[in-house]
């Protein structure tokens, strides 16, 4: 319990900021990340057994997802965001007491708009559907997850205002492996030992959220009675000089939480635009089969979706992670360390988001192979490899965001976002009309791209953000990366043809090793570079050094 033990003096020491960007984030991104792998993963089987109906599944299934993303997020209300930022707050006061009230109150918050948001999704599922009634049972089995998961979040909340990630990243892990294995197992009995209706086997596929969100919540609750006894000591000890009633803690939770609705749901609300307005828009082009408009549909927004916000869940992890950092040093009005904190956070979100995104697009048609098999395998790959452009805006916006959210300006950031919602709606159909199956993803591009500038100009402009400092370190992070990328691409192309010669490559098993030599050299390449010249040591600190002595890196 060595990370609640820094505020254990009353918040007369502050504890090293960048170590605990850095560590917080480790933990954040490997939960993240292995989710989100494990995500992305069991499509493989489960397109298999889908069969045919496999591209009619995935589209039906992400028609479901987004609009339950975002009652989900409305149904969080931004609640544990706003909480850990709120517990941190007073945690840096000494005021534990206060921090333990606020969360009890917000789990009877989680409870209550769970429940609300459950039966607006469950009951009014028909008016969702955008005119495909196969979405309704579907989100019916996606309303019982957004009744349980808001508690769950919360729970994360506080253990992330205490700057304990470990709890987080564990249960979003086991959640994910209790989903996946429950999507697997009714995927395999329905479609393949029963040969049912493939529109049930996707709702199964659907309603396994909720049975990860059960196994989540037991781990969360094993680690908060695991540590009840440390929680109990911090609360007994401290200060007690701030007597907050209850009406001023729902307000106080309220009005932290309302803008993350809007903010933590920027990239599903995006999304939903593109499920509202592209088939619509792509029959105007003289696209009429309902079939190829699902295929297409299911091509940028879920296949490559799936895919790319597995690079951009390592921005949210970062994003997550430095709203309760951000919030102590705002609290004490230290803008000396809010300002190095906002370079940290930027660097270390190019280091790891760079090599990243252009990687995947060097691996692209490899990649979708082993994900989505050699159906529309070219068009696929470009959407891909584009997708993986585009995940730069949204990783980056995730940052942003949470940033202003950490210095208390919520409000300006959902102002900046709405300008850059209209910007995506003025752009929606000129870039349909004009590129087709890519224009979504261009007026996406572009409508992140203001959002972006806008709550940077204003950083820049209240606290200094070290543009110099930071241009200087991102362009070796970007020279590093695209010479990855390039060695990467070669790689690729060599492979194939070698392999080529002996087995047939465009395979799941052929891409799986292309895949695997090509990310194994061009991965350490990047690797060695950055330890090599010393680049790692000014955006992860001294922990490098060891790592240089573990690959033999001098």
């Amino acid at each position: 319990m060595t990370e609640m033990s820094n505020h254990n003096d009353g918040g007369n020491t502050v504890p090293n900021s960048q170590d605990q960007m850095v560590k917080g984030s480790a933990w954040m991104t490997a939960g993240s990340i292995f989710s989100r792998i494990l995500g992305a993963i069991y499509i493989i089987p489960w397109g298999i057994w889908f069969g045919s109906y496999f591209f009619q599944g995935n589209a039906l299934y992400g028609k479901g997802y987004n609009i339950y993303s975002f009652f989900l997020i409305a149904a969080i209300a931004g609640i544990p965001s706003a909480i850990a930022k709120q517990v941190a707050h007073y945690n840096a006061m000494n005021e534990y007491g206060v921090g333990f009230r606020l969360y009890k109150h917000g789990f009877v918050l989680a409870a209550i708009t769970g429940l609300i948001c459950a039966s607006l999704l469950y009951f009014g599922a028909p008016l969702f559907d955008g005119g495909d009634p196969r979405v309704v049972p579907v989100l019916h089995s996606l309303a019982w997850a957004v009744l349980i998961i808001p508690v769950m979040s919360l729970s994360r909340g506080f253990f992330q205002g205490y700057q304990q990630m470990a709890p987080s990243a564990i249960s979003q892990f086991v959640e994910q492996l209790a989903r996946v294995a429950y999507m697997l197992g009714s995927a395999f009995v329905i479609m393949r030992v029963l040969h049912g209706n493939w529109i049930t086997a996707v709702s199964q596929s659907t309603f396994a959220a909720c049975v990860g969100a059960i196994a989540g919540t037991l781990t969360l609750g094993w680690y908060y009675l695991k540590n009840r006894s440390n929680f109990n000591y911090l609360v007994a000890n401290s200060k007690n000089e701030i007597v907050v009633p209850a009406k001023q803690l729902y307000q106080e939770i309220l009005q932290q939480a309302l803008p993350f609705i809007v903010l933590g749901a920027g990239i599903t609300i995006f999304q939903l635009i593109d499920q509202y307005t592209f088939f619509n828009f792509m029959r105007g082009t003289g696209v009429t089969s309902t079939v190829m408009l699902n295929n297409l549909f299911a091509m940028f927004s879920v296949n490559a979706n799936k895919l790319i916000m597995i690079t951009v869940s390592l921005s949210s992890a970062l994003a997550i992670t430095v709203v309760p950092l951000l919030s102590e040093a705002f609290t004490r009005n230290d803008r000396k360390d809010i300002s190095h904190q906002l370079t940290n956070a930027m660097l270390l979100f190019e280091f790891v988001m760079l090599p990243s995104a252009l990687g995947m697009a060097a691996i692209a048609h490899p990649l979708n192979i082993i994900f989505y098999g050699t159906s529309h395998k070219e068009l696929a790959t470009a959407v891909l490899a584009f997708s993986s452009f585009v995940s730069i805006m949204l990783g980056l916006f995730s940052v942003t965001s949470a940033i202003m959210q950490g210095v208390s300006q919520n409000k300006r950031a959902v102002r900046y976002f709405a300008v850059g919602t209209i910007v995506k709606l003025a752009l929606q159909w000129p870039c349909i009309h004009y590129m087709g199956v890519f224009g979504p993803l261009v007026a996406t591009t572009f409508g992140f791209l203001v959002a972006n500038y806008l709550i940077l100009r204003w950083l820049n402009q209240a606290f200094g953000v070290d543009f110099a400092g930071i241009a200087k370190k991102t362009n070796g992070i970007l020279a590093f990366s695209l010479l990855m990328c390039v060695v990467a691409n070669l790689l690729v192309q060599l492979t194939t043809r070698l392999l080529g010669t002996f087995m047939v490559v465009d395979s799941r098993i052929g891409s799986l090793i292309v895949v695997l030599i090509a990310v194994s050299i061009a991965g350490y390449l990047y690797v060695y570079l950055v330890l090599h010249t010393r680049l790692a040591d000014t955006v992860l600190g001294d922990r490098t050094s060891r790592l240089r002595t573990m690959l033999h890196i001098k």
